[in-house]
């Protein structure tokens, strides 16, 4: 389990591994290719010993790592490029610097404090662990696994529902083009082969005024959502009738096909400009998006061919603005339409919906009032 004090590193992207052998180092070494030669990149290689007594909890006589460990963490710089080991490796694909950690994993925080008072807080790294995750939020957070490997060891069942993407591997290859992988403002970001779709063309009659332009840091919130989504999405578009007052986001402004029919309208209007297959619908009351939640969603979209997938949070509370829908849902959305009902939830009944449980209620905040709007700003503060 997570603890509850995280280290947050959006410069860090983690790789963390199933088992052994199974194209970590690979994947590792083909991103830092791609962005060595944009800026410099530390690379990190986390080895987390479990055993006090300095055994080897693999079994047998073991390699001397963990036995030779004195005291709860130490670190070493690589410099040799050529020897092959996996922090050579690192160094050979062109990364600037490559630190090895070990570390007692009850001193995780104390070992990773250590190296980011070396490299710098704000140094943009790789780094191989699974273990790190229980004392990091990495800007980034991927797992490699493989179609052989049955059962996932320990360390990584454990963290492995906090992936922000699971890639499948042979060993050399794998189901995934690392050029979705980005790195913009200080933060690395996986690129989403979908369309994210922004509802903003309500009438906001509970908050009293266009809470689209209610301010978050000096910012829109309309502006704050479309920041986060940025860059992680192949397009961006806008459900909205006020073509230009929103001209100033920079994204394709959609207005509904036939006014006054609610959201769905604004869905399908969105739907119908999408240019993709895959698209994420969110209200443009959420100021605050967990894309990590949106790309399971998204993977469940695309590995169950559901037609709608949507969170569910506490007592079985669905969010139908926080959701997954395919194209395909024009067909019984335009149905539903021409039947007279506007809710959302009538389209489920005629769509292969999939709910995905989420733990707790706190990544989804939606400020449907002043009140609501005011307690944020609070919580900011």
């Amino acid at each position: 389990m997570l603890k509850n004090k995280m280290l947050k590193l959006d410069g860090m992207l983690m790789i963390g591994s199933a088992g052994s052998n199974v194209g970590k180092t690979e994947l590792a070494c083909a991103i830092l290719g791609k962005f060595c030669k944009s800026c410099d990149v530390i690379g990190i290689k986390v080895t987390t010993i479990k055993d006090k007594e300095g055994q080897c909890p693999r079994g047998g006589e073991g390699c001397g790592t963990c036995s030779s460990l004195e005291g709860t963490y130490s670190i070493d710089e690589e410099f040799d490029s050529i020897s092959g080991k996996d922090t050579a490796r690192l160094l050979a694909a062109g990364a600037s610097r490559v630190f090895w950690l070990r570390v007692r994993e009850e001193n995780l925080m104390e070992g990773i404090t250590a190296l980011l008072d070396i490299i710098g807080h704000d140094a943009v790294s790789i780094c191989e662990s699974n273990s790190l995750r229980q004392v990091v939020e990495p800007g980034l957070f991927i797992m490699v696994g493989s179609h052989e490997m049955k059962n996932w060891k320990s360390s990584a069942e454990s963290i492995k529902k906090y992936a922000d993407k699971i890639v499948i591997s042979d060993g050399s290859s794998f189901d995934f083009d690392p050029n979705r992988i980005k790195f913009i403002n200080g933060k690395w970001i996986l690129n989403l082969p979908a369309t994210a779709i922004i509802m903003a063309g309500g009438e906001s009659r509970r908050m009293g005024i266009d809470k689209s332009m209610l301010l978050i840091k000096g910012q829109s919130i309309i502006g704050v959502i479309c920041e986060q989504l940025r860059g992680s999405f192949d397009e961006i578009l806008i459900s909205a009738n006020q073509v230009d007052k929103l001209a100033f986001l920079g994204f394709k402004v959609i207005p509904d096909i036939v006014p006054k029919k609610g959201p769905l309208m604004g869905i399908a209007s969105a739907l119908e400009a999408s240019t993709n297959e895959f698209n994420f619908v969110v209200a443009c009351d959420i100021p605050e998006l967990n894309l990590s939640i949106v790309n399971k969603m998204l993977t469940e979209a695309i590995e169950s061919r559901a037609d709608i997938v949507v969170p569910v949070t506490g007592e079985e509370k669905y969010e139908p603005l926080y959701a997954v829908y395919h194209k395909r849902t024009l067909e019984a959305i335009n149905k539903t339409l021409s039947s007279g009902k506007n809710k959302i939830t009538d389209v489920f009944n005629l769509c292969t919906v999939k709910y995905i449980k989420t733990e707790g209620t706190d990544w989804l905040i939606n400020l449907n009032t002043i009140t609501d709007y005011e307690e944020f700003q609070k919580k900011l503060r």
